[in-house]
């Protein structure tokens, strides 16, 4: 299936572009997500049309999300958990928990966007990644913190 890209989509283009992808993946996701239009001769008609529109929306929403991350970056997040020995945690703290301590700092972020090399396991200062969109990630750092034990 050929498409005519509206937006910034990971790993496949930017706007304009006409990729060239797997039927289900052009009819299950891009095209109910208006994130592209099929690549007919009246389709192009009208992205050339819409281009310059599409292209500043583009810039906006990537300026936003840099402004974002900068803000994002300030974050120091803290926690405190249960540990085995004092040095490591019992179970891990994992994306759903991250995203909903960022939640609570007043930012939307899904569980999707935290990336992290590997799971929270040990108190300490750690770092994760949030993508605010494909060209932009928030580095965040979190302290972890034994539970005192009386």
């Amino acid at each position: 299936m050929e498409l005519i890209l509206l937006e910034r989509v990971e790993g496949l283009g930017n706007v304009g572009d006409e990729v060239k992808v797997r039927d289900g993946y052009g009819r299950n996701f891009l095209l109910p997500q208006n994130k592209a239009v099929p690549a007919d001769a009246s389709n192009r008609k009208v992205f050339e049309r819409r281009r310059a529109v599409l292209e500043e929306q583009q810039r906006t929403v990537l300026e936003a999300a840099q402004a974002e991350a900068e803000k994002m970056s300030s974050l120091n997040l803290s926690v405190v958990r249960a540990t085995s020995d004092g040095t490591h945690l019992y179970g891990s703290i994992g994306a759903n928990e991250l995203a909903a301590l960022i939640n609570d700092e007043g930012y939307e972020v899904e569980r999707r966007d935290i990336l992290q090399d590997t799971p929270i396991k040990e108190v300490g200062e750690q770092e994760f990644r949030v993508r605010l969109h494909p060209d932009v990630m928030a580095t965040i750092k979190i302290v972890v913190e034994a539970e005192a034990t009386a």
